[in-house]
């Protein structure tokens, strides 16, 4: 990147407790490009390991959430014949920004503020949480390129957000789902107009903020770790949890703060 060029990926703290992350190609509807890919990741996993922040947005500049994969960055930019071995790397890449979404112990919030396809979808599936822009549309798009719609998480996630036959029948079309669709199937949880999604997500950011951080971490580790497991590991992974949280000083100065009629005051320990 060159002195005078706007970096990929940005990254904002616009109040205490909350970081953006924001796909920054707007002229492309954020095309991710191969640095672009890199920097998202990185920025999450950097984000994530700064216990300051108790919240993560995800977002896109301009008009649109992320179109997914550039394709004229991709293919034949250099005249250079790919191995499988190079695009099995390749789509490693891809799939380390949805790791980095799901590894990171703070609560991710996706504000798809317009169109969101590929691995951009991902990004968005991979969130704990979905606001979207009225404008926005979701698209599947690799099953339209004669690829696999099993890309970035998208096959994991999608069926258990909306239920396998809704999932597949959008998979295997490759049909455009819009913003009102979104939410009555619950792949979003709330619809607001486009100028207003950022600050949608930046409310659900402040009240997770509000909560105990060790709560709130443990909150989403049981939440997806439950997803794999029997009903009877589940609830013995959720009966430790709550025993080890109980012990903790954030819960005492919560039920203090419960008996005082105050705001609780957390430490984070």
């Amino acid at each position: 990147m060159t002195a005078t060029e706007e970096p990929t990926v940005t990254v904002e703290r616009p109040r205490d407790g909350v970081a953006v992350v924001r796909f920054n190609r707007p002229e492309r509807l954020n095309a991710l490009v191969p640095e672009m890919v890199d920097r998202f990741a990185e920025q999450v996993r950097a984000a994530g390991s700064d216990r300051s922040v108790r919240a993560i947005i995800v977002t896109g500049a301009g008009r649109g959430f992320c179109a997914g994969l550039d394709i004229t960055a991709f293919v034949g930019r250099d005249g250079v014949e790919r191995t499988s071995v190079d695009r099995f790397d390749n789509q490693e890449r891809f799939a380390a920004m949805v790791r980095a979404v799901r590894s990171v112990e703070q609560p991710v919030i996706a504000a798809v503020n317009g169109p969101v396809a590929g691995a951009g979808l991902g990004v968005a599936l991979g969130a704990d949480i979905r606001v979207a822009a009225d404008s926005a549309v979701f698209h599947v798009a690799a099953v339209k390129i004669g690829l696999s719609a099993g890309e970035c998480g998208i096959s994991w996630h999608l069926p258990r957000l909306i239920g396998m036959s809704r999932a597949m029948e959008i998979m295997l079309t490759g049909r455009p789902v819009q913003a009102d669709e979104a939410e009555r199937i619950g792949l979003v949880s709330r619809v607001v107009p486009a100028e207003q999604v950022l600050e949608a997500a930046m409310e659900t950011a402040a009240a997770i903020a509000a909560n105990s951080p060790f709560a709130v971490r443990m909150t989403k580790r049981v939440a997806w770790t439950n997803l794999g497991l029997t009903f009877e590991d589940a609830l013995e992974m959720e009966n430790r949890t709550q025993i080890l949280a109980v012990t903790t000083d954030d819960s005492r100065e919560a039920m203090r703060a419960f008996a005082e009629k105050r705001a609780a005051v957390y430490t984070g320990r």
